[in-house]
């Protein structure tokens, strides 16, 4: 599961704010601005997700946001925050760490900006239309422009109908890939701001580890 834990920091951290401006063709840049623009406009949202790691089998998994807030469930790990602090639980483990959370600082997890990470810290290109089932995608490369970060390439998949994103895959330059499908979508969905706050009561028989 450290594995696991690992993959899953490398994932948001594509998801937080880079140095470097975006460039890359008008035609991405129109799609991208569209996808970007139809999330935003949401209050909140929640994604059931399937993840596939290179030589690994696909895990299923969910994850909700609500403005700065976010909780992700992904097989026996989850990451979450209320905006203040960031907790990450292992169940094999049954060790949850508590830190915290400054999306402002270099290097924290800020998976709610998923839908903008295009506008910093990448090169963009149209790559080619896809059919997959009844709908048509547009799919578009990312490269990292940062020397730093893990990530090498993102592939996104944009639904020409709606601009809703379909998948995305994440190549690293270890060569790893990390793929995830959106499997259900659900917009505006109602949730307390509690669901994304640590509970010790939520969590009996669970060490806590406190980094703050």
């Amino acid at each position: 599961m450290k594995h696991l834990n690992k993959v899953l920091f490398v994932v948001i951290c594509l998801l937080i704010s880079l140095p470097n401006y975006a460039q890359g063709d008008a035609k991405s840049k129109a799609i991208l601005d569209a996808m970007s623009n139809k999330y935003e406009k949401l209050e909140s949202f929640k994604a059931a997700i399937t993840y596939t790691q290179s030589g690994s089998n696909s895990m299923k998994g969910d994850v909700t946001f609500k403005g700065k807030k976010f909780r992700l469930k992904l097989a026996d790990q989850e990451i979450f925050t209320d905006g203040k602090v960031l907790a990450s639980y292992m169940s094999d483990s049954k060790e949850i760490t508590l830190q915290e959370f400054d999306a402002s600082v270099s290097g924290d997890l800020d998976p709610t900006q998923i839908y903008s990470a295009y506008k910093k810290g990448y090169k963009y290109a149209y790559l080619h239309q896809k059919k997959q089932g009844a709908k048509v995608y547009d799919v578009i490369e990312l490269t990292s422009t940062n020397k730093t970060s893990p990530v090498d390439k993102v592939e996104i998949w944009v639904s020409q109908s709606d601009k809703s994103i379909g998948s995305w895959t994440i190549k690293q330059k270890n060569g790893e890939k990390t793929s995830y499908k959106i499997d259900q979508f659900q917009p505006n969905v109602a949730v307390s701001d509690t669901y994304f706050s640590f509970n010790p009561k939520q969590f009996p028989g669970v060490e806590i580890i406190d980094l703050r």
